[in-house]
């Protein structure tokens, strides 16, 4: 890594004249960015092109970084945006890992296992860490934010965990962060992967704060001039800029405790049949579409999180990933969504009643010596 120095505008209490950037010497490694400004290390996610998808050079690049951040005495704080206007970071590099998955290839094995490494840092990381998760903010993005201590929202945030549409489960810590959010919310936003917008993402809890997004250069501005910041400082400067948001969160959070509070997914459906309401018709369409093997795995995720820490979590998903990379659902899933867009997967097998408990435990079962290590 070379550090470049450049003359720069920043009012900086403690390095006025210096802002040192991490230049990587390849064009592989400006996919993301690694600046000290102030007394804060900024990490920008440099792939607008791709919405900012999370890539395993990406990965490599981030961790080796917080880790030297957590322990220099001249940063104080950590910030990761995303650039382009669209997005934050809407998911992990599905495509890449398909590829490898059908060829064998150890990407597989390896994305997985250091994604969750990643969002176990976050999660578990000393020094204040403020997510701006304005745009698309889905998959692989959730992992670089919501374990964080902030989350700062705007009106343009969409947030979704679609993983059962392509064969996969809400991954990147979901089984622990889901399971938490009030009442039935999380297992409701995992199964069908609805798109939260705007405030909502603040009053559902994924979200810390919400502030309006001509506001958050100047926040982000604020933010790098701290120093020495507790993190009651920067909940301070965070809340001087909160658009207040009204506790209360219309139907939703009424809908999806009454109709998703059940002991299976088929329990969910029979709800949904029964409610006859548009908004439940609506939900029992979408699940009808999704891998009834994502259904069913994302369900006892959520149960067993619900009791792990996030250490626990992590390894329980990624014994999670690698069923998924040997099974069917993904590839097709994929293959319906990503590549071919024709959005009619044919899953294997095609109904909840077809998905074994066998198949089931199979897929939450210990690695041996391949399992996760955090």
């Amino acid at each position: 890594i070379k550090i470049r120095t450049m003359n720069t505008q920043h009012r900086h209490r403690r390095d006025p004249q210096l802002r040192h950037v991490f230049k990587m010497s390849s064009k592989a490694s400006s996919e993301v960015l690694l600046e000290r400004v102030g007394n804060a290390g900024v990490i920008t996610l440099n792939r607008p092109k791709a919405l900012n998808a999370l890539n395993l050079n990406m990965i490599r690049h981030i961790y080796p970084q917080l880790k030297k951040w957590e322990e220099d005495s001249e940063t104080d704080i950590v910030i990761i945006k995303g650039v382009g206007g669209k997005a934050f970071c809407a998911g992990g590099d599905i495509r890449a890992v398909t590829d490898a998955g059908k060829a064998g290839g150890p990407l597989a094995q390896d994305f997985f296992r250091e994604e969750y490494i990643l969002n176990n840092t976050i999660g578990t990381y000393k020094k204040p860490y403020v997510a701006l998760i304005d745009g698309i903010t889905m998959g692989g993005g959730v992992g670089l934010s919501v374990h964080g201590q902030f989350r700062v929202a705007t009106e343009k945030t969409v947030f979704a965990m679609p993983e059962t549409a392509i064969g996969l489960f809400p991954d990147v810590g979901g089984g622990f962060f889901l399971p938490r959010l009030r009442g039935k919310m999380g297992l409701f936003l995992a199964l069908t992967g609805f798109r939260l917008k705007g405030r909502d993402v603040q009053r559902v809890g994924v979200a810390t704060h919400f502030v309006q997004l001509d506001k958050v250069v100047a926040l982000e501005k604020d933010l790098e001039d701290l120093t020495s910041p507790s993190v009651r400082d920067v909940a301070d400067v965070l809340n001087s800029y909160q658009e207040q948001v009204d506790g209360t969160f219309h139907h939703l959070h009424v809908y999806a405790h009454v109709l998703f509070d059940a002991r299976s997914v088929e329990r969910i459906l029979e709800n949904l049949q029964k409610d006859g309401s548009a908004f439940a018709q609506k939900q029992a369409e979408i699940l009808s579409k999704m891998s009834p093997t994502s259904l069913k795995l994302t369900f006892r995720q959520l149960q067993l999180g619900a009791s792990l820490n996030l250490q626990e979590v992590l390894m329980m998903e990624y014994r999670l990933s690698q069923a998924c990379m040997r099974g069917h659902d993904f590839y097709e899933g994929v293959r319906a969504v990503l590549i071919d867009k024709d959005q009619s997967p044919k899953w294997k097998p095609s109904n909840l009643a077809e998905v074994t408990e066998q198949y089931m435990d199979e897929s939450f079962s210990s690695l041996g010596d391949k399992d996760l290590k955090l």
